[in-house]
């Protein structure tokens, strides 16, 4: 095994390692919500994540995105199975180890090159579209600085990526047919075998630099790439298919209703039923959290809640869908799943620096308003909207119950209907006795 073998081994091990350590932070992350248990009706869920994840059904409503993300999806996806040779090439010192395959072989590098463009050009297209034609849902104000630059950064770098495989291929072939040691003569190259002019003059040395480049400028850039993935909102990639299997199969707008808050009511109006007993503290992170009506901050939110946040790609359907913030308000269900992975972030750091959770005074409600909250009219737009089927509205509604039943903060045009509720049993000023006169006005 030669240094670069033994290099390259440890720049691979090194890169695993990070990836897992930085997944598990992500995972610790999540974790920190409330359970639920989302595990009912198996063979639907397997459905909706074929259909949803891995079909891209949703993403095709909006045509030229659906289909230009199709390409990068399944370009980036089925390329990488070329990576496996790279790696095995990379550990043993072979050089296309998968070419005795022979016609198959030939069929899946050219199948890897017509994708490769395929790739580039959607790329091109997305660039063009915020940079040039600045469709309005990728600037809104949410989305300035670091969401702005990291939809840049990962386009440029997949463009990066897909020119440095050409030009590896490219540099390939003629090393193969100028009879160098260690090249062999396999695979169809569609595309890179226009860019073997480019070559002609220079010496056999010179060559070989440049494939030697390129091919380690391809896998490094790919497992940096890997690396990048949990701090970017492309890490979408590899959370979308759980975050799609454990979609809520029940109609998007039915709210569920708290359990200990249903025994309570059922108590109030049966004196015969016990009323229910507290849940217990839950300890996470090192600390009890008690139990809470609603959600103030991200541990009262469900596990899945916080996935959703994590599963999110900023695409900004659900904002461009949605009917308040159409009308100008200040509502974004973008910046609610943002906001809520920003908030889970800042927990994070804080558990990892101290090695358990120390209130830091702040909440959830430190970042999204109640301006935003009362704009929802939980008509589930977005939700129907989203791509990886994430549900902005559960948050707001979660967000909202903890602000009227542990704050008593509503509007004031909520205020009289929910002391009708408590006094009459119906939201208008009058007793069962008088429930007709409403009529009569």
């Amino acid at each position: 095994m030669s240094i670069a073998n033994i290099l390259f081994l440890l720049l691979l091990a090194g890169a695993v390692a990070l990836f897992a350590r930085n997944l598990g932070r992500v995972v610790r992350n999540i974790r920190l919500g409330r359970d639920e248990d989302i595990s009912d009706r198996k063979a639907e869920r397997w459905g909706v994540m074929a259909r949803v994840a891995l079909g891209q059904s949703k993403m095709v409503v909006r045509p030229v995105a659906g289909i230009m993300h199709i390409l990068i999806y399944v370009g980036f996806i089925i390329i990488n199975i070329e990576v496996l040779e790279i790696i095995i090439d990379g550990i043993f010192g072979t050089h296309r180890i998968g070419s005795f395959l022979g016609r198959l072989y030939d069929f899946l590098i050219g199948s890897f090159e017509i994708l490769a463009v395929g790739v580039l050009l959607a790329c091109v297209v997305f660039i063009a579209r915020r940079a040039v034609l600045q469709l309005p849902r990728f600037h809104k104000p949410e989305m300035k600085g670091w969401p702005s630059k990291d939809a840049m950064i990962i386009l440029i770098t997949e463009i990066a990526l897909m020119g440095a495989f050409l030009k590896m291929n490219a540099a390939d072939q003629v090393l193969a047919q100028r009879g160098m040691e260690h090249y062999t003569t396999a695979g169809s190259y569609p595309v890179s075998s226009l860019l073997q002019p480019f070559f002609a003059g220079m010496s056999d040395g010179t060559v070989l630099f440049f494939e030697r480049f390129m091919w380690w400028f391809h896998i490094l850039g790919i497992l940096a790439f890997l690396n990048y993935l949990p701090y970017s909102k492309h890490f979408h990639i590899i959370l979308a298919f759980p975050n799609t299997w454990y979609s809520k199969l029940e109609p998007r707008t039915q709210v569920s209703n708290m359990p200990r808050i249903t025994g309570e009511v059922k108590s109030m109006l049966d004196p015969s039923v016990p009323p229910p007993t507290p849940a217990p503290a839950r300890t996470v992170a090192g600390v009890d959290m008690p139990e809470r009506f609603g959600a103030k901050d991200v541990f009262d939110l469900s596990w899945k809640s916080l996935m959703d946040a994590y599963s999110c790609t900023e695409c900004g359907r659900c904002t461009s869908e949605c009917p308040a913030n159409l009308t100008g308000k200040l509502l974004s269900p973008r910046k609610i799943m943002m906001d809520t992975r920003d908030r889970l972030e800042e927990v994070g750091k804080v558990i990892d620096a101290k090695g358990k959770w120390e209130d830091d005074g702040n909440s959830l409600h430190s970042r999204i308003s109640e301006e935003e909250l009362w704009a929802c009219t939980t008509c589930n737009a977005c939700t129907q909207a989203c791509p990886v089927n994430i549900d902005p509205v559960n948050i707001i509604m979660e967000m909202r119950r903890y602000k009227v039943m542990e704050e008593s903060s509503t509007r004031p045009s909520l205020t009289g209907m929910f002391n009708n509720v408590e006094n009459n049993g119906a939201p208008w000023a009058y007793g069962p006795d008088r429930r007709m006169e409403w009529a009569q006005e």
